[in-house]
């Protein structure tokens, strides 16, 4: 199939003939001047791993995306998969000296993600923090399960959880805090076990003054990770309801 006839309509139809705009949250997604392309498995694979790591040599993508094989068949993989991506988008890959990259007036989601994920940990931030950060990010490239993906999957959930923590902090600091327990309960509902999440939650409450709100998300966590873990919150925790003047049980 051809990427001309495989190309169908997109919701968001844009006219621009120019505009390339690739999706790896909740599956690969490529769309063209507003249409959705569709592309052979290898040349989604390729087009993702240059969208995650940026530019890379020609031997290294070929090792990666081939591993099965000897250097001389994944070399000539990786020319065929290069063959028909450009066949049908001339420029989006280039190769200079060996060396591969996304063109890089492609928009993709991921690197959109993670410059907004990092300005809202480092506080850099120009914005509402209950809007700019999505609640609900899907999975990077559910169903994938090379090394490289499964890396990049659990480099971006924890970069996540960590804005998550930071963006709600901050919003309890201007009293906002409806908006900063719906993203810090988020934070719990990605990762239960993770202590930094709950704690982030029972910050909270103690700043809104719910102090029972506290001490219920307390035990509860507490009786999670014994459950799960047969282990205790740490020493932390436990000594930010005792500051705030709240006796537990041993």
């Amino acid at each position: 199939m051809s990427w001309t006839s495989a190309i169908e309509p997109s919701p968001a139809t844009r006219t621009d003939p120019d505009r390339l705009r690739l999706s790896l949250f909740d599956g690969w997604r490529l769309e063209v001047a507003g249409r959705l392309a569709v592309m052979p498995v290898m040349a989604q694979r390729l087009i993702a791993y240059l969208a995650l790591h940026g530019t890379t040599t020609r031997p290294h993508v070929a090792g990666t995306l081939w591993p099965a094989v000897d250097e001389e068949r994944a070399a000539g993989n990786l020319r065929s998969t290069m063959w028909r991506i450009r066949k049908h988008r001339q420029h989006l890959i280039s190769d200079h000296g060996g060396v591969l990259a996304l063109c890089p007036e492609a928009e993709v989601d991921v690197t959109e993600f993670t410059t907004q994920a990092r300005d809202i940990v480092i506080g850099r931030v120009n914005g509402d923090l209950a809007t700019l950060l999505p609640h609900h990010r899907g999975e990077l490239l559910p169903g994938w399960y090379e090394d490289w993906v499964v890396f990049e999957r659990e480099r971006l959930r924890q970069l996540r959880l960590h804005a998550l923590d930071v963006a709600a902090l901050s919003l309890a600091q201007r009293r906002r805090y409806a908006e900063a327990l719906d993203l810090a309960l988020t934070a719990v509902t990605s990762d239960p076990l993770r202590e930094s999440a709950h704690r982030t939650v029972i910050l909270i409450h103690l700043a809104e003054g719910n102090v029972h709100e506290a001490v219920r998300s307390y035990l509860a966590y507490s009786r999670l990770l014994e459950d799960e873990l047969g282990v205790r919150p740490g020493a932390d925790l436990h000594d930010l309801l005792t500051e705030a003047g709240v006796e537990l049980p041993c």
